[in-house]
Order: structure tokens, then sequence, then C-alpha cells
């Protein structure tokens, strides 16, 4: 899933607005891994937990 967002990234000259599905499905899967997992769980993919809390609350994603 990472790949899909810096693959979009990097096509848009880092224009991060251009990808804002890509990112919100990275958001939305990191958050279900760490539901699963814990947030002691680590992947280079995700932001820490707390951090991805942050940016979902940011761009107005639910992260419950």
């Amino acid at each position: 899933m990472m790949h899909l967002e810096t693959t979009c990234l990097t096509k848009n000259s880092y224009q991060e607005e251009k990808c804002q599905s890509q990112i919100n499905a990275l958001y939305e899967c990191c958050n279900a891994f760490y539901k699963e997992r814990g947030e002691d769980a680590r992947t280079p993919s995700c932001p820490k937990p707390n951090l991805l809390r942050l940016r979902m609350k940011q761009r107005g994603q639910e992260s419950s």
C-alpha cells in the first residue's frame, strides 16, 4: 500500500492533494493494522499510532 502512495506522490510532484484517496486508504489500512496488532506493533509503511490518529483527525477521518 505504501508503494501506491509513494508512486502517486512521485508522479504528481509530491502534490499531496492529488493523492488524497491513496493516502486515506493507507491511513485506514494502518488504523486496522494497529487495531488488530496493538499500538506496540511496527511497520515501515505506517506512522506511529499517535501520529496516525493526528493525521486522520486533520484529514477528517475517524480513527475509531
